[in-house]
């Protein structure tokens, strides 16, 4: 459940961070290597060392575990935050996708093939530059928009129009897809979602008490 958790706030946070890019055209850059960084780590020697090793990397997506799938008001009488509808949809596409791509094995090959091309370019590049984000927004382009049902960002006109911001924005998609991966990895189904919502946020906040 541990992992479960953890790989789930992983998929929030990416989201929320997609928002984030298309309605302000900001991201924080540790924020964004984080995210980046998940992509290139193909061998971890466990869940949390995929983002960083330290679980108050993901304290922003364990705290919209809490707010999506809790219960309104909170058992700690705080104000609940209001549910967000379009994060919502930003979180269940990204699922939904990541299994459309486990039903095309040649597509699955090809995201390994380009992932491992673009780990090369670390020699030359660091990963927050727009060499990398650019190589990481046309994996995406090439290999997830194609399996269909492509998720509509919304946002600011004036910063969805920027190709930088559209660069950034494809490529925390593709590191949300990887995020999606690693959730079924360690057993993550749809059906948590609905039905074991109580424990997955019981389990947000116990992580989050040890931050």
């Amino acid at each position: 459940m541990n992992d479960q958790t953890i790989t789930f706030a992983a998929i929030c946070q990416t989201a929320q961070l997609v928002q984030q890019v298309s309605r302000t055209g900001q991201i924080n850059d540790n924020e964004l290597e984080l995210m980046l960084n998940s992509l290139t780590a193909t061998s971890p020697d466990n869940t949390l060392a995929v983002y960083g090793g330290n679980i108050q990397h993901l304290s922003k997506g364990l705290e919209l575990v809490i707010s999506t799938l809790g219960d309104s008001p909170s058992k700690q009488g705080k104000a609940t935050k209001v549910k967000d509808p379009e994060l919502t949809r930003y979180i269940i596409s990204l699922i939904n996708l990541e299994r459309k791509l486990l039903k095309r094995p040649k597509q699955l090959a090809q995201l390994g093939e380009r992932i491992d091309a673009s780990k090369r370019q670390l020699a030359h590049y660091s990963i927050t530059s727009e060499t990398l984000i650019s190589s990481f927004a046309s994996i995406y382009s090439d290999i997830i928009s194609p399996l269909g049902a492509r998720i509509q960002v919304t946002g600011e006109p004036s910063m969805l129009k920027q190709t930088v911001n559209q660069h950034k924005i494809r490529a925390l998609l593709l590191a949300g897809i990887r995020a999606a991966v690693l959730w079924r990895q360690v057993g993550g189904k749809r059906r948590n979602i609905l039905f074991s919502r109580a424990k997955i946020v019981k389990n947000a906040q116990q992580l989050l008490n040890k931050i």
